[in-house]
This record gives structure tokens, sequence and C-alpha cells, in this order.
């Protein structure tokens, strides 16, 4: 699920203004994100990008207040947490969305969900992402979903 961010002068949204190629428009997203450096505007995302591309949770983020969009705004990724983020859109109505997001939670990767239609996949640095990669292959085959990988981490690629 997504990382909620409690009451606490430790966490902040971050704004993301993007091209998102699953909207197929420019897009904005934000995230919460905990501080690491208020002062050199470093920051930790803690929640699963939706749409956003070349992100995961737990980078390090470098942000700052944009006068135009009047709040934190992204600028760019400093550390990267070697998380990666898949994009999942069920395509075989007929079938539940949450079963699909359970057996991913089985092979230790958390999702939220968006609507009954796509979710977003975080898969932890320590989690083998063959296995993971081998059912998303076997569900598309199946065409039960497509999926994207919008931000896989170098300790993913095969």
């Amino acid at each position: 699920m997504r990382k909620e961010a409690p009451l606490d002068d430790n966490y902040v949204k971050i704004l993301f203004r993007f091209h998102s190629d699953v909207l197929e428009e420019e897009t904005v997203e934000t995230m919460w994100a905990t501080i690491v450096d208020k002062q050199k505007g470093l920051y930790k995302l803690e929640s699963i990008p939706f749409y956003v591309p070349l992100v995961a949770s737990d980078d390090i983020v470098f942000a700052e207040f944009d006068d135009k969009e009047q709040m934190l705004t992204y600028r760019k990724t400093v550390g990267f947490s070697g998380n990666s983020t898949v994009q999942i859109v069920l395509i075989d109505k007929s079938k539940d969305i949450n079963q699909i997001r359970d057996l991913f939670k089985e092979l230790g990767c958390i999702s939220e969900k968006v609507n009954e239609g796509y979710f977003s996949m975080e898969i932890p640095s320590t989690v083998d992402y063959k296995n993971i990669k081998k059912q998303l292959d076997e569900l598309e085959k199946q065409e039960t979903i497509e999926y994207a990988e919008p931000c896989l981490a170098d300790g993913h690629r095969q």
C-alpha cells in the first residue's frame, strides 16, 4: 500500500510535473517525502509513484519551492534507492485486481491501487526481480494485464 504520511512536521508533499506516457498528456502528481536536509532541499520519497517515471520510493530528491506552483517542486534525483516501480493495467475485467496485487505481495512487492483497473507497484531493492518479471510476463501473455517499467533499478535489470 502507498505509504501514508502521518501528521508530522518531518513530512512534506512534493509536486512532480511531467509528460505521462500512460496518460499521454502533461501530468501533475504529488508524493509524500521525509525531510533529509531542508537547507539543501533534500527529501526521501515515501510514496509509490502512480505515474511519475524514473523515480521510486526511498529515492533522495532535490526539490525547492516554486513560486509558480506555490509548493515544493521536484528538480532532480540525487540518490537512487535501488527500488523499482512497475505500472499495471488490468485488461481482463473479469479478474479481481486485488487478487493480482496479493499475488505480487506474496512475492515481496507492495502496491497502491489507483482504481479497479490500474495499480502501481514497488519492487524493493532486496527482492529478486526475475520472479516478479516471470509473473508479469505470464499474466501479460494470458492477456490479463499489461505493464510498464517506468523506473527499473540497475539491480533489477536482466
